[in-house]
This record gives C-alpha cells, structure tokens and sequence, in this order.
C-alpha cells in the first residue's frame, strides 16, 4: 500500500533491535534476537503500519561507540529477511548512506530486495555523518552532500525499468550494463533523510519523500513550508510525503517510569495529540514505544494499531 500526499495519516516504525544507538534502545534489546525481530515485523504487518525501517552504518569508530553503540545491522539483509515472513508491510531504509557505494552496487541491492517483496521498498537515503566510516570505504566524506546529490539522479535511472540503464554525472557513469531482475516497482520511492538546510533542499528537489531527522514539533511549519517552496522554484509538480517521527509513546497510563517526553494515556488523547502532525501538513509519522520486552513492545503496538489509529483522521 503506497503512502500518499493525499491519503490518511500513516504510520510506521523503525525496528528496534537492529540498531540500538543510547539514545533510545530499550535495555532488553541487548539480548534480543532474530525470533523477536519476526515477532515485530510480523505484528506491524498483522495490524496496519504502513512501513518498518531500517538503518545503515558500516562501521562505528571507538570515539562514537559507547553513544551509538556498534550494533548496526546491514539495512538490506535486515529487510530482506523480514520480507519473508510479511506480506504487506513497506520495507524502507531510514538512511541509506548511498554515498558510501557506487549507485549500481546500491542498484542492485535494492532492486533485488524490491523484486524479492512484491514492491514494497522505499529506499530512503541521507548523506551520513561519521567521517572515519567513509575514510575506511575510500568515499568522499567532504564532498558527501554531491555526492549524494548525483547518487539520487544516478539511482533515479539505475532503478528505472530499463535492463541496461544509462547515466552520465560527474562521479558516475555507466551504460551498456544489464542488471535483472528490475524492480517490482515502476518507480522506487526515493525519500530523503535530513533536516539540514542542504538536506530540505535536496529534499525538495530531488525527493519523493521527506524524513525529517529529529525535527521538534514547533519547528515542523517552518521547515514543510520551506520544503514546499523550494519544490515550487524548483519547478517539480509531484507532490511529495511529508513525515515526521513523533515523541517516544506509550498507550494507556504506564506503572514504570517512561520519561517525560513520553507521551502516555488513554488512545483518544494520544491521538488528539497525533493529530497535530497531520494539521501541519506531515503525510506519515514514525512512531516509537516504550517497553520492557519484546512482548510488551508488540503489546504497544497492537493496542497502537487498535485503539489509537482509528482516531488519526478525525
């Protein structure tokens, strides 16, 4: 099911587990492991989210470590096992760091995994910020924000429906060279991640989607206005999906400290609450719970898809 500018308010999540950055991994995922990642994915796609995530980072150096922790899992391995055991949940990536590989080799990768779900990748890109992982793969960490720019274009063409794509940049270029099997899809969503300036543009110009990074909700006019203008003097007529990730949530009232920028309670106030996003203009939001287990985090999300979600469109 695609994720329109004129559609209800969506609602997916970046799984837990396979990343788990200080900043909001839960303690239990520690130990977690595949079964419960199965348990996840098959649950968001028993109960309507439109999307689970997945991140990319190659390599952590020790400076980073102990804040973003080294678990990182490879974003296209990841999806491509949780697009067996789904069959409608969207598979997105929230970021590729495409900058780190030729576009052909990105190509490849996704337009298998695409191919492989019956259509269900939104490849989401973003420019990547550790300098020591780009050193590593010889990629140009300085330059990343063009060389992320003539990736989106080079993708465009290497995930399009022709066997033999062309594609002339300055970094880039290939022709004469088939890749099967093509994407299931006509066109691959190409979202871009970032809430930079340069990000927003990039957004703006070259994205299907947008996927604001940490964005506060009073901030979110100002930055989909701007969106909306730079599309406009860009001349790019399709509309593009706005999204935002919400607070940390828990639905009902919680008996263990969830935090105070949780926001907790009965399903009708969570959803007024919700309801904000859609006011602003945002077209999907990424939603994140907070628990104890796996089994309390697949709790959350039923009751989420139940209770909750009912009330988004009011």
């Amino acid at each position: 099911m695609p994720i329109l500018p004129a559609g209800p308010l969506s609602y997916g999540m970046q799984l837990p587990i396979q990343s788990q950055s200080a900043i909001y991994a839960e303690p239990w995922e520690a130990g977690a492991t595949p079964f419960d990642l199965v348990e996840i994915a098959r649950t968001a796609d028993r109960t309507g989210f439109a999307y689970l995530a997945s991140c990319d980072h190659v390599a952590i150096p020790r400076r980073l470590a102990e804040g973003m922790s080294t678990v990182w899992y490879d974003p296209v391995a990841t999806l491509g096992f949780l697009a067996g055991v789904t069959e409608r949940v969207l598979l997105m990536s929230h970021v590729a760091v495409v900058g780190l590989r030729h576009p052909l080799a990105t190509a490849k990768q996704y337009a298998t995994l695409d191919h492989l779900s019956g259509g269900r990748l939104i490849l989401g890109v973003g420019a990547g910020h550790v300098r020591e992982e780009f050193e590593a793969l010889g990629a140009d960490f300085d330059g990343r924000g063009g060389v992320l720019d003539e990736t989106v274009d080079a993708l465009r063409a290497a995930l399009g429906p022709e066997e033999y794509p062309e594609f002339a940049g300055e970094r880039f270029s290939f022709s004469g060279l088939g890749q099967l099997p093509r994407p299931a899809q006509e066109r691959v969503p190409i979202w871009v991640g970032g809430s930079s300036p340069a990000a927003v543009r990039r957004a703006a110009v070259r994205g299907d989607g947008w996927l604001p990074q940490g964005d506060p909700r009073g901030k979110l006019p100002e930055q989909i206005a701007r969106l909306h203008a730079l599309r406009e003097a860009a001349g790019v007529a399709e509309p593009i999906v706005v999204g935002a990730i919400t607070e940390p949530l828990y639905v009902g009232e919680p008996d263990w400290s969830v935090g105070r920028r949780t926001l907790s309670g009965k399903p009708e106030a969570l959803a007024e609450s919700l309801r904000e996003y859609a006011a602003m203009g945002v077209h999907q939001i990424q939603v994140r719970f907070r628990s104890r287990s796996r089994a309390e985090l697949t709790d959350q999300m039923a009751a989420f898809a139940a209770d909750v979600a009912p009330h988004l469109d009011r």
